[in-house]
């Protein structure tokens, strides 16, 4: 099993990344203030403009870690990534399945299917800690018609359209989850493109976290994440990274956020209003989040299909690991991840 290194998160803006050696250099007005081996980590992502040297790059893309840049406010600038991993006959296979309608939609439909399922049981959770709240057990049941549903679409825009209901149906009681500091963190449903509110400018956040781990995952397996089976396509956009995070960001994402507020670890004080850029995370608020998913990924559960302990933060390679098994016909179909 892959061992899990770490991803390098440059939260100040003004930082500059250069080399010295081996060694991954973080400048702040030209004076060095942190530095780490390159064989410590996977990956580096930097929120900022003052960008890295050369050097660096080189030595990153000799390494295999990706460096990934966002803007301050954390929209997507760019990816670096070295050399084409992996099998050309792999990618040719999922440029076939991409290609086969009937094909691309069964990756696409259980995708979307664990995702309602995994949303269902964030609901189901709340309802086993908390007792019944009929708004949200009537919830949980429409989720679970819609992912049954979902495995049984005739195309693609109907697969869309399910998953569009499903998520609104979900996240117009999600603010219910929300039991602490509910007067300063109100939730009416999901916006972005910018969040107007602190729970959506926290789940933006976390899913951006997580595309970047899933577009790492699926390069380290051999796969093209910018060919998806549900997400158009349009360059730039790593669209099968989109595709893989649905399963995922009800459990490595929504239930994060629900934590960090519910336990008091992410307030008000954490987030400024930043005219178009809406609402976003202060420095010091961007790195609590960043500790709380960093501390969150090495935690361990039993992972549904392998049946063997695994740390948290290796599940998006696990599932880009089985997405690759399948195209390549290794097993007989795609294990969705369910959360329990």
């Amino acid at each position: 099993m892959r061992k899990l290194l770490n991803t390098l998160y440059i939260t100040t803006p003004n930082a500059y990344l250069s080399k010295d050696g081996n060694d991954v250099v973080v400048s702040i007005d030209s004076e060095e203030v942190f530095r780490i081996p390159i064989l410590n980590i996977e990956g580096i992502v930097t929120f900022g403009y003052m960008g890295a040297s050369p050097g660096l790059m080189k030595l990153c893309t000799d390494n295999g870690v990706s460096m990934t840049f966002l803007s301050p406010s954390g929209r997507f600038i760019g990816r670096l990534q070295g050399p084409v991993r992996g099998n050309v006959l792999l990618r040719k296979a999922q440029y076939d399945i991409f290609n086969d309608a009937s094909k691309s939609l069964r990756i696409a439909s259980l995708m979307t299917a664990g995702k309602i399922q995994n949303q269902r049981n964030v609901l189901r959770r709340y309802i086993r800690d908390y007792g019944e709240d009929s708004d949200i057990s009537k919830i949980a049941d429409y989720l679970g018609t819609a992912k049954d549903k979902a495995c049984k679409v005739p195309d693609i825009d109907a697969l869309r359209g399910i998953e569009g209901d499903s998520a609104a149906a979900y996240f117009s009681v999600f603010g219910k989850l929300i039991l602490n500091q509910r007067d300063d963190f109100k939730f009416n449903g999901r916006n972005r493109r910018p969040p107007k509110d602190y729970v959506n400018a926290m789940l933006s956040f976390s899913y951006i976290l997580l595309t970047n781990e899933c577009a790492a995952a699926l390069e380290t397996v051999g796969l093209d994440p910018c060919l998806g089976f549900m997400h158009a396509l349009r360059p730039g956009r790593a669209s099968l990274a989109l595709d893989l995070i649905e399963e995922l960001r009800a459990y490595l994402c929504d239930r994060l956020v629900l934590t960090l507020i519910n336990k008091l670890q992410i307030t008000k004080n954490d987030f400024i209003r930043q005219g178009e850029e809406g609402i976003i995370f202060t420095d010091s608020g961007k790195k609590n989040m960043i500790k709380a998913w960093q501390a969150r990924k090495k935690e361990e559960i039993i992972h549904p299909y392998l049946q063997e302990k695994v740390e948290i933060g290796l599940i998006p390679y696990i599932q880009a690991m089985m997405l690759a098994k399948f195209i390549r016909n290794d097993i007989d179909d795609y294990p969705v991840f369910i959360s329990k």
